[in-house]
Formats: C-alpha cells, sequence, structure tokens
C-alpha cells in the first residue's frame, strides 16, 4: 500500500512558477516509476510529467521547456517545478505511482493560473 500528499498548489498569475511536490509513504519499496497527471475543467486526465527509478524523464508536448520532474529519494518525494505558466495549465494535478503494476494516485491539488 502506497499513500501519496500533494502540496504546493495554489494561484498564480500567468508568467509565474509553482512546485508541487508529493511526498510517498507506506510499502514504497520497488517503485519503478511515479509522475504527475492532471484534469482541467471538462477535459480528461492527462500525463504531464513521469521519472523513472533510473531518472529518466518524459513530459507531455504540451510543457516541454517549461516543467521539470525531479525527485529526492531520500525524502521519498517527487517534485514538479512549473515555469512560464499559462491560463491552460489550471487543472486539478494528482501525482501518481505505479508498485507492481498497480497505480496509486494522490488525492489532487488544485494550481489556478489567471490570464
Amino acid at each position: 500500500q502506497v499513500q501519496l500528499v500533494e502540496s504546493g498548489g495554489g494561484l498564480v498569475q500567468a508568467g509565474g512558477s509553482l512546485r508541487l511536490s508529493c511526498a510517498a509513504s507506506g510499502s514504497i519499496d520497488s517503485i519503478r516509476a511515479m509522475g504527475w497527471y492532471r484534469q482541467g475543467p471538462g477535459k480528461q486526465r492527462d500525463l504531464v510529467a513521469t521519472i523513472t527509478s533510473a531518472g529518466s524523464t518524459n513530459y507531455a508536448d504540451s510543457v516541454k521547456g517549461r516543467f521539470t520532474i525531479s525527485r529526492d529519494s531520500a525524502k521519498n518525494t517527487v517534485y514538479l517545478q512549473m515555469n512560464s505558466l499559462k491560463a491552460e495549465d489550471t487543472a486539478v494535478y494528482y501525482c501518481n505511482v505505479v508498485r507492481w503494476g498497480i497505480n496509486y494516485w494522490g488525492k489532487g491539488i488544485l494550481v489556478t493560473v489567471s490570464s
């Protein structure tokens, strides 16, 4: 069992920056990958960025060059640094972890970007 707690969301002006954190606890061994998804108003949940245990990263085209995913293994935490935010980045952001083929999700955290 894995528990995920997101933090760092809020309201920011377009062009601003925000950093999301996701702290994992419980059965955190054997986690091969973790990432961030988001769901905007009236939209489906889409992948934003992922990072593997080896450090490989992947980003959605819409956030490349603006967002950076990273992790701190000592703190069991994954981060999403979001720069040059746009109104279309407004969404609920969800932390995701896969362990032995099972998906675990955080409760979600709201990011609102005003234009």
